[in-house]
């Protein structure tokens, strides 16, 4: 057995991949062999670690040391300097917010501090493809103990007690949908992974399945046993060949262990697992028309019931939970539910990960306990607001959730509490907003996409979003009238209770929201004809303040149409019937010359 010194790990997430993190172990493969220390120093590339705005990330243990936005030429000084002599690399260390304060050890910065990774466990520590590093982290152990010492029912019954809720956005209980699928007569059934991840800005599941397929897999064998399911699909879109690929390394190597596939472990118990590519739709994120894809029909949704645990695939009885659910249940079973269910408030129990994007200084994958406040998330992990601008709003849910303002941001992060604000735990994204976004045209952005992504089965949800959206576009305009705000009120909760899917049903929440919370912004929209924020362009007119204008004709230069004209030295002239407001001017000038409203 090879011994090494010290272990390089490289991320080879897609976020870091993309910026070039294979170029990087290549080069460290070619430097090591130069400096004669290959055979002392392991590359392993693992999966995401989850702060992917400072990839491409390279961490150097024993130390844990955390280098960031490392380039290929700085991989001569971190083996030489580093691996060679034993002396940190400083200006590649990761520099806190503010304070500039640089931060050496992984375990160290704060956008990890306030973090508990459990599905996240062995992502961004291990390689995704191989087997025996999920194995030494006790990966597969959990299986082996609920096969060899448990009944079906037990292991039902246990998840229950662990409380664990279903991640992919409902929250309904794992172990009472387990329950319901093990009780439907019949000898064939199906485990499904819902793996469609479709919300903007998301990638948590494509992360858990870059970085640790296997712990997916032990959690759809652990759920197959229980309800009795000898086959199973993982339902993948085809959009994330990355997570595609390490995942048919994962079966193939689980396959040739004897940990999938006929007669696991000697235990008696067989279950075969495919992956099935999805198109892309968002709404096969809904069980039903994941199913009818998976079936070879057009993604759309049906009336329920009966349900899936009833009458699924191919009509038999199936259980479908998503990647986070499934990357949860292997740690209920090696650790105990009570231990799991220790973690998290009365009613929503275990971690949650969360995509921080938007105006936050950190952003990437955190997974924090339940009941940790919005307050901590936006500022103590994510760093604060960019530029030290003024927190306006948070949409939390993806694009059916809901935006909520800066009094509730002591709210405990819980699905009841979410849902009682107009908001929904939703998969996990977390979008940040700050004072330059207008609320109006974010519920705009939001139903833009629901809308087109509709799959035009159902009437409230195919012609009420559209309506909801001529109205959305009508205020941003300019062209708002008084009425708009209540026929957006009664389109909404009209569409909520009559959809006939979660897609639908929850289409109209950011506009519930946003109405709830910033009235205001669309009554300014309305009755003002302004856009307190700026951003919507056709209410906007761009003007140049004569005595703060230096005739330097910077603005002039970049204007595409030629709105801008005058003399050198002397203030310059904006022809408001040319202009475009497309933002170029301002961006160019210099002395604030320029202001928009």
């Amino acid at each position: 057995m090879q011994l090494y010194r010290a272990h390089v790990l490289v991320c080879g997430g897609t976020g870091c991949v993309s910026s070039g993190s294979k170029k990087i172990e290549q080069a460290l493969t070619d430097e090591l062999a130069k400096q004669n220390i290959d055979k002392e120093v392991k590359i392993v590339e693992t999966g995401c670690h989850g702060f992917c705005e400072m990839g491409p990330i390279v961490i150097v243990y024993p130390e844990g040391t955390f280098y960031c936005r490392v380039a290929v030429e700085d991989i001569p000084e971190i083996v030489s300097e580093h691996l060679v002599k034993g002396r940190i690399v400083q200006r590649l260390l990761f520099k806190a917010p503010v304070t500039e304060e640089q931060v050496p050890s992984y375990k160290e910065i704060a956008f990890y501090k306030k973090q508990q990774r459990v599905a996240l466990r062995n992502c961004g520590h291990i390689d995704p493809e191989d087997i025996k590093e999920y194995i030494a982290r006790d990966g597969y152990e959990a299986l082996a103990k609920v096969l060899t010492g448990m009944t079906p029912n037990e292991v039902i019954e246990d998840m229950k007690k662990a409380g664990l809720r279903g991640r992919g956005g409902g929250g309904f209980s794992t172990g009472l949908k387990w329950e319901f699928a093990s009780k439907s007569p019949g000898p064939k059934k199906y485990i499904i992974c819902n793996a469609d991840e479709g919300d903007p800005g998301a990638f948590m599941d494509r992360s858990v399945l870059e970085g640790d397929p296997h712990s997916v897999l032990e959690g759809m064998l652990i759920a197959a046993f229980a309800i009795g399911a000898d086959e199973g699909y993982l339902y993948v879109r085809a959009e994330y060949p990355l997570a595609i690929k390490r995942l048919k390394v994962a079966i193939a190597q689980a396959e040739e262990m004897g940990l999938l596939g006929e007669n696991i472990m000697g235990s008696g118990f067989s279950c075969r697992l495919h992956i099935k590519e999805g198109a892309g739709a968002f709404v096969c994120g809904e069980e039903t028309a994941l199913m009818a894809s998976i079936e070879g029909s057009r993604g759309m949704p049906n009336p329920r019931p009966p349900f899936p645990a009833v009458k699924g695939l191919w009509e038999k009885p199936s259980n479908i939970n998503n990647v986070e659910t499934f990357a949860n249940v292997p740690v209920i079973y090696l650790h105990g539910a009570d231990k799991y269910a220790s973690v998290g408030t009365e009613k929503s129990k275990g971690t949650k990960v969360f995509a921080l994007t938007g105006k936050l200084r950190n952003t990437g994958l955190a997974e924090v306990p339940m009941g940790i406040t919005l307050r901590e998330i936006i500022f103590d992990i994510g760093g604060g607001i960019m530029d030290d601008k003024k927190f306006k709003a948070v949409q939390i849910g993806g694009p059916s959730g809901g935006c909520i303002p800066e009094q509730h941001l002591d709210t405990p992060v819980d699905y009841d509490s979410l849902t009682a604000l107009g908001a929904m735990m939703g998969s996990g994204g977390l979008v940040v907003m700050d004072e330059t976004s207008c609320m109006v045209d974010v519920a705009k952005f939001f139903l833009n996409f629901t809308q087109k992504e509709s799959c035009g089965k159902c009437i409230p949800c195919r012609e009420g979003t559209k309506r909801m959206l001529e109205i959305l576009e009508k205020i941003c305009d300019g062209n708002g009238v008084p009425e708009d705000i209540t026929t957006l009120e009664q389109l909404g909760k009209v569409i909520k209770n009559t959809a006939l899917c979660a897609l639908g049903q929850s289409a109209p929440n950011p506009i519930l929201s946003t109405l709830r919370y910033f009235r205001d912004e669309f009554e300014a929209h309305i009755y003002q004809k302004k856009c307190p924020a700026g951003v919507c362009t056709a209410m906007l007119e761009y003007k140049i303040v004569a005595e703060n204008c230096k005739g330097c004709g910077a603005c002039a230069r970049v204007c595409p149409v030629g709105a801008i004209t005058g003399e050198k030295k002397e203030a310059h002239t904006l022809d408001t019937s040319k202009c475009i407001k497309c933002g170029s001017c301002i961006e160019k000038c210099k002395f604030n010359a320029i202001v928009k409203g």
